[in-house]
């Protein structure tokens, strides 16, 4: 009996032991370290970050008459598209060109007499000072008659560009000062696309190789897009814009307004490096290393060669790493091999800055 009770006494013991350490297990299961993630390629196969642009004018331009008068027809209406040197509109052009004739006349007469004051000149009959005047007087009427004419010429308005005709600000019969904006012009020669994008991509600048633009209006071509310029200052949403050219070949179905969907090309789709924070890679035995997240939420120690050292705010990795891999970018030095993590999913690239 006693030996029983020995063994009863034994078998409880474990019991309780093996409770409290299983329960220990759960407890530790459950606490997990929460990392935030960059995943190699981008959002896209090819390495591409995906966002919304909208497509812009190069410029608004708002056109006068460099002459006052009243206007005696208009040859366009808003909503028109119009080319470079296009005819728009004119101003009654009479007094202007009675003042063209009346010169015209002036100069003529008098130019017929300072030919008669070169014989004479040439003769001797005439003093240098005399011709002298006689010719810098015809060059002054000369002058007067050129002014008349540009005025004349004046009175007819054409497109400086080619676009779209936004607004018709006055109508035939009504007068008008010099420069006074008669129309306002959406000038298309070229236009432009914009898109904001997170401080993260802005981060990642240098390893962009390409870009382009979808339209839902034009389905299944990709437009190509030219850099112009990167503001480098974020706005109160932390958001940096960028402008890009786009191309004359876009046809007359972009129209400034629309949303287009922009692709970035990244370096990281393995073929030129990719670009991680410093924060993200740790070193041991001599060697660079990073945590990649696997799909069961736990995390792997892989080595990668790098380009340069560790000291600035971003690393080139030149291998080790795939299209699609995982990496932690911070908190490595808490990590251990095999252990899960929760992984806080980054704001869609769609939805820059988290705004939605």
């Amino acid at each position: 009996m006693k030996h029983k009770l020995l063994w009863l006494s034994a078998i409880l013991i474990c019991c309780s032991c093996s409770d409290k350490s299983d329960k220990k297990g759960v407890a530790d299961a459950d606490t997990r370290h929460s990392v935030y993630v960059a995943t190699v390629g981008g959002a896209d196969s090819d390495g591409a970050r995906t966002l919304t642009g909208v497509v812009e004018e190069n410029d608004n331009i708002s056109l006068g008459f460099k002459t006052a008068g009243q206007i005696k027809r208009i040859y366009v209406k808003e909503g028109d598209r119009i080319r470079k040197g296009q005819l728009l509109a004119e101003l009654d052009a009479s007094d202007y060109q009675l003042g063209v004739e009346a010169l015209q006349i002036q100069y003529d007469q008098l130019k017929e007499e300072v030919a008669r004051a070169r014989r004479l000149y040439e003769k001797n009959s005439m003093t240098a000072n005399d011709f002298e005047k006689a010719v810098a007087g015809l060059r002054q009427l000369g002058v007067q008659l050129q002014v008349n004419k540009n005025k004349l010429a004046y009175t007819r308005l054409y497109a400086p560009a080619a676009g779209t005709v936004e607004s018709v600000n006055f109508a035939p019969a009504e007068m008008v000062d010099a420069g006074t904006a008669v129309f306002t012009l959406l000038d298309m020669g070229r236009m432009e696309v914009v898109c904001d994008i997170p401080a993260n991509l802005y981060m990642d600048r240098g390893l962009f190789t390409r870009f382009s633009c979808r339209s839902a209006h034009i389905p299944g071509r990709e437009i190509p897009l030219q850099l112009i310029s990167i503001v480098p200052k974020a706005d109160g949403n932390q958001l940096y814009r960028m402008h890009f050219a786009l191309g004359s070949d876009a046809g007359s179905r972009i129209t400034p307004g629309m949303n287009v969907e922009v692709s970035i090309g990244m370096a990281g789709d393995g073929k030129g490096g990719v670009g991680l924070p410093s924060s993200a890679l740790f070193r041991k035995g001599g060697a660079t290393y990073v945590w990649v997240v696997k799909s069961d939420s736990t995390v792997v120690k892989r080595e990668v060669g790098v380009k340069g050292n560790l000291d600035g705010a971003e690393v080139t990795v030149e291998s080790g790493l795939a299209p699609g891999d995982r990496v932690v970018r911070a908190g490595v030095s808490a990590l251990h091999e095999g252990e899960k993590v929760k992984v806080i999913e980054a704001p869609s690239e769609t939805n820059v800055g988290g705004l939605l």
